[in-house]
């Protein structure tokens, strides 16, 4: 089967290929070609921003937390044939898992889709050495297919007449375009990376400016013909556990302050048979009626008076663990749950005070990178001993919580290897570890099976 296709990679985190990216699929949507968009890697927000560019769900595609047969389940559910997949890389090229040579790398996701790959490249202060760059990059994984180039600030005439001649004579790869510096469109950023898509009011204006640049700059036509150029992927498409079907409702919190989610777990959580009901901690006033919850990550740092000041959620969430129901938390969940967190400024707010430990809010990096989580003891998510592969990313730091009260012990990441993290006890589940769950669909079942149990309980009552 034909699925158009292409991946755009950077040399290096920063040069500006999400900007570039989001242009690319509003110019192409203006031209009336359905796009979908993907993202390599553990991210959030960058998937937020492709869907108001694209109009449709963008999907984390990670060959360290899943293997190369999820990446490409992913793939095939979401690709269209009548279209362009347009899959967003991570860092630069060839970054991926620490110890790894490409595993969890945007190469690694190309090699798997046997996608052509798109070098978005930092021109500035370049000459020849942009050849010789670039062929670095050709070179290192000769099974790559890197097949197009897009120079960034590159706007005068030598990038566009000489360099551009010179990279497609001696390497034979189609320099695409060349973007101008540009000082007009503006991605602000705060301390996880980019603004997400659900606090950005200008988000729409930056898109529809940078798809203009890209209208004008870049060759769209010749890019099409690439990502039609990709083989075919003859792929079976398997059904999701076909013989276990949990027929629950699960509540999962979705707003400004919790919108950390991918988009492919809540997928499968629904096809192992789970109704999704969304709630917003920050606006509603309960928890819906549901057989379990889910609670993301996201910003609660940066919504803590709305959160602490609303005492009926707060009650809502602490009646609902005290009956037993199944309440798992990730990140920014895990935050919200505790007892109090202290913001950037000093200041320290009431949290929903489950969990009992206290968060700190940090002006340093506390945590970053996959990890391999083993389980202290059994949960709603999680047998003794099972291992489950994530990842984490944060600025805060838990205290309060003793050697008995962890959920999980940790390798990888930032920090001491079998470091104890999160909290579990009963019917509910924290940490800071986001786990793709079709990647761990032992802990997706284990998820609903509690949830299926609490339901059996509540409604024979």
């Amino acid at each position: 089967m034909k699925y158009p296709r292409l991946v755009i990679a950077g040399v290096h985190s920063g040069v500006g290929k999400t900007t570039l990216t989001l242009g690319l699929i509003a110019a192409l949507r203006r031209q009336g070609v359905q796009v979908q968009p993907f993202k390599v890697g553990p991210d959030y927000i960058d998937p937020g921003l492709h869907f108001r560019a694209a109009g449709v769900k963008s999907h984390n595609l990670d060959s360290w937390m899943g293997l190369a047969r999820v990446v490409e389940t992913i793939f095939i559910k979401n690709a269209p044939v009548d279209g362009i997949s347009v899959i967003e890389g991570v860092m630069g090229l060839y970054d991926g898992a620490r110890g790894e040579r490409l595993q969890g790398s945007t190469a690694h996701i190309a090699l798997i889709l046997k996608a052509p790959v798109v070098l978005v490249v930092n021109a500035r202060g370049m000459g020849g050495s942009c050849a010789a760059l670039v062929k670095g990059y050709m070179d290192y994984e000769p099974g790559l297919a890197l097949k197009g180039v897009i120079l960034n600030n590159a706007g005068s005439n030598y990038y566009k007449i000489a360099l551009k001649k010179r990279l497609e004579e001696e390497l034979g790869v189609k320099v695409l375009g060349c973007i101008p510096k540009t000082t007009g469109i503006v991605m602000p950023e705060r301390h996880l990376g980019l603004l997400p898509a659900e606090e950005n009011k200008e988000i729409s204006s930056a898109i529809s400016l940078m798809a203009d640049l890209v209208e004008s700059e870049i060759d769209l036509e010749s890019l099409l013909e690439l990502a039609g150029s990709a083989p075919c992927l003859e792929i079976p498409l398997e059904e999701s556990q076909k013989a276990l079907k949990w027929k629950v409702t699960l509540g999962v919190a979705r707003d400004e302050a919790f919108s950390f989610y991918y988009q492919d777990s809540l997928d499968y959580l629904k096809e192992l048979g789970a109704e999704i009901v969304f709630f917003s901690p920050l606006g509603d006033k309960s928890i819906p009626p549901v057989d379990g919850l889910y609670i993301g990550g996201g910003f609660p740092e940066m919504f803590l008076a709305q959160l602490s000041g609303n005492i009926p959620m707060i009650n809502s969430l602490q009646n609902a663990e005290a009956c037993g129901m199944p309440i798992y938390a990730e990140c920014g969940g895990f935050m919200y749950l505790t007892k109090s967190i202290r913001d950037f400024d000093g200041r320290v707010w009431p949290g929903a005070g489950l969990v009992p430990a206290e968060v700190q809010m940090t002006k340093r990096l506390a945590a970053l990178g996959y990890v391999q989580a083993k389980a202290l003891k059994t949960s709603v998510v999680a047998e003794a001993g099972d291992v489950l592969k994530g990842h984490e990313f944060h600025y805060s730091e838990i205290t309060g919580l003793g050697d008995g009260d962890y959920a999980f012990s940790l390798v990888g990441g930032k920090g001491a290897d079998h470091r104890g993290d999160g909290y579990a006890k009963g019917n509910l589940a924290a940490s800071y570890v986001h786990l793709h769950l079709r990647s761990n669909p032992r802990a997706a079942f284990n998820l609903l099976e509690a949830c299926r149990k609490f339901r059996e309980v509540r409604l024979s009552q």
